[in-house]
């Protein structure tokens, strides 16, 4: 993937705040994964790498979105252009977490998110079918027990979100149907 010098600049700054965060199952560098999003949302919806780059920083970072913002913005992209990516980051984030809400089981935070993503950007949502092609493959191949409640709770997000790349959809919706086809959901 050819990356612009601004495009550079900011997955360096992504790479900063997610530190010395690894992948679960691999050990590698996070930002591998969030590199590996952008790559799969390039060809489909261009705009979306520096989301794509962006998407785990404001859950997973302590990285705010107002510094999201500054950052971009000191670093060759006008106001509307960072307010754009930073909108993007944060429809991506996130909002049902344990910690918000502490009432709420795994079960009915993720089934409030799914309904919440549902009604986010279509940029944003071709994102999200990017992570989830991304996560979904890694995630059968190395952790087949956790896979069953992940690829169910990822059929859940997909029913409602719909608003996406129709190309890329169909692929998420394919590496989804075949991982369940591999852990037994469907026979």
């Amino acid at each position: 993937m050819d990356l612009s010098k601004r495009q550079k600049r900011f997955l360096e700054f992504v790479k900063h705040q997610h530190g010395t965060q690894q992948r679960k199952y691999t050990g590698e560098p996070y930002w591998h994964h969030v590199y590996a999003v952008a790559e799969i949302v390039a060809p489909y919806e261009p705009e979306g790498i520096e989301i794509a780059f962006g998407h785990d920083l404001l859950e997973d970072t302590t990285c705010t979105y107002d510094q999201l913002v500054q950052f971009l913005t000191s670093n060759e992209y006008d106001k509307k252009e960072a307010i754009f990516i930073a909108d993007g980051v944060q429809e991506l984030t996130d909002e049902f977490v344990k910690e918000n809400y502490p009432d709420k089981n795994r079960r009915e935070r993720k089934a409030l998110e799914a309904e919440r993503l549902g009604k986010i950007s279509p940029l944003a949502q071709s994102v999200k079918y990017s992570d989830l092609i991304h996560n979904m493959t890694s995630i059968v191949e190395e952790d087949e027990n956790f896979a069953r409640t992940f690829a169910r709770e990822k059929r859940d997000i997909l029913n409602g979100m719909r608003a996406g790349n129709i190309d890329l959809l169909m692929r998420c919706c394919a590496v989804l149907y075949n991982a369940r086809v591999k852990l037994g959901q469907i026979k």
